[in-house]
């Protein structure tokens, strides 16, 4: 029988080699990621395997997905991983190296049911972690991530004979021909294709060539090392690569793909990045006319002109504000039947007719691309200064371990909801909304708006804000408002960045 893991274990002992470790803060809401070594040893891993195979086992599933991304011990993770999965009787599909959304695709491409793609995404190195299904196009959510960690922690593994692993070749590039066939171009576009040395270089130059662009490769060499800066187009230090890529080269634009290639960031042709959920607004806008009375979910740290925007009213157009994360948009834009969701991290989701309703970087960049075509004579730049204005901040995530970090957001939630019970202003502006569906997203009275939740899956809190009004207002909002009050909390840290 497997042991059951413990999370006091030390490297360099004869029980760390004997014996699983599985810290719980690694089982987040949406996926799971540890540090390798310190929280999670290859034992653990295998442990997760046997959780997980026990898990689908009980949804009535046995055939399941492998994948994983480019980083020095991956492999090792997911051989450890597929060795559980195994013992619990899985019939396992391992696809290679990949991207999360090739596992995706790999899902309807051979008939699989669930999926477990080894991949710390963008996080930095030494972290690992593996983002699970069980229903394509969906991804776990807080339920089946409570499940699956009952199971693992418990050790209430089912051993079951029968397991198989098959070494499936060619979904790779099946994935890129499914996803370039969503956009021909008919307008020469030259774009920067930027990789941060992460998995997706093996796959996104290829991918944007098919539909047709004249591709500039940016930081496309696969180096696990990240000499650069980490594969996050969410970040300032490789959005502003780039964009003096961008410049340097004359470009219409430039996508930018994060470690496993879920999320897309892009700057435009001026060389200014646009947030996604900005994007999203444009994305929308160009989709309303062609799809009347389309639905559209957005997360909470995306931006509130979707609720007041024109074009979108014109055409029947509707948008709900969901829960961040992959998994929570995924699902309600799958639910309420949305044509897209966008979140502001960089993670867009198609349905039919325009994808399969996973993230996917590459689907997003013929998405927008196809945008592009469609406004001949038109750079991305005029379609960014076309939209209302409003001054959005980057997002800010001061470090708050993941034992305190929840107990404080609760904290902040209450002191915000005192403020709009009380009628008090901030900076001169009545509270408007005080809306807590996921941590608290604070709405002024000029449609202004502040922002601050735990992150689902680091040590840190996240902060975002929004002035309809300048710039320096919007940094007001940060500097005078939300910095002072979460210093008052001791748990709360650095900033990775501010305004």
């Amino acid at each position: 029988m497997f042991p059951s893991p413990r999370a006091d274990l030390s490297p360099n002992t004869l029980a760390y080699e004997t014996t699983p470790l599985v810290k719980a803060t690694g089982f987040r809401e949406y996926d799971a990621r540890w540090l390798l070594g310190s929280e999670i040893n290859l034992l653990g891993v295998q442990a997760l395997g046997l959780g997980l195979g026990t898990y689908i086992q009980e949804l009535g599933e046995r055939r399941i997905v492998v994948g994983h991304d480019f980083r020095s011990y991956s492999l090792s993770v997911k051989q450890a991983l597929t060795l559980g999965l195994v013992g619990a009787g899985c019939e396992v599909l391992d696809i290679g190296l990949c991207l999360s959304p090739t596992a995706y695709f790999a899902q309807f491409d051979l008939d699989a049911p669930c999926v477990a793609m080894v991949t710390a995404s963008h996080n930095e190195n030494g972290w690992t972690g593996v983002k699970m299904g069980a229903g394509p196009p969906l991804t776990f959510g807080p339920d089946e991530i409570g499940r699956l960690k009952a199971i693992v922690l418990s050790g209430r593994f089912e051993e079951r004979p029968g397991g198989t692993v098959t070494h499936v070749a060619g979904v790779a590039e099946r994935y890129i021909a499914d996803a370039a066939s969503r956009c021909a171009l008919k307008r020469p576009l030259k774009v920067v294709c930027a990789c941060g040395n992460g998995t997706a270089g093996a796959f996104a130059p290829e991918g944007l060539r098919r539909m047709g662009a004249e591709v500039i490769e940016l930081d496309c060499a696969l180096d696990w090392t990240f000499p650069r800066y980490n594969p996050n187009p969410e970040d300032a230090e490789m959005l502003h690569a780039m964009g003096e890529a961008v410049r340097a080269h004359g470009a219409d634009l430039a996508l930018g793909f994060d470690g496993d290639g879920d999320r897309c960031g892009v700057v435009d042709d001026t060389g200014e990045e646009i947030f996604a959920d900005k994007i999203g607004l444009m994305l929308a806008r160009d989709l309303a006319p062609l799809h009347p009375g389309a639905r559209f979910v957005v997360d909470v740290k995306s931006t509130g002109l979707y609720a007041t925007d024109a074009v979108l009213a014109a055409h029947g157009a509707t948008t709900l504000y969901w829960k961040t994360g992959h998994s929570y948009i995924k699902r309600k834009t799958a639910e309420i039947g949305a044509l897209a969701g966008f979140e502001k991290s960089g993670h867009f989701f198609f349905n039919a007719p325009l994808g399969r309703g996973y993230d996917c970087g590459l689907t997003a960049a013929a998405s927008i691309l196809a945008m592009l075509d469609r406004n001949p004579g038109r750079r991305l730049s005029e379609l960014r200064r076309a939209l209302p204005v409003a001054f959005t901040s980057l997002t800010m995530s001061p470090h708050c371990a993941d034992e305190l970090k929840y107990g404080v957001v609760e904290a902040v939630v209450a002191e915000y909801q005192a403020l709009a019970a009380a009628r008090d202003p901030i900076l001169g502006r009545a509270i408007a909304e005080v809306i807590t569906v996921n941590g608290v997203r604070v709405a002024l009275e000029d449609g202004s708006w502040l922002l601050v939740r735990a992150s689902s899956n680091k040590p840190e809190l996240v902060v975002v804000v929004e002035s309809t009004a300048s710039a320096d207002d919007m940094r007001a909002l940060f500097r005078d408002e939300v910095k002072p009050r979460l210093a008052r909390h001791s748990a709360v840290g650095a900033y990775n960045q501010e305004v």
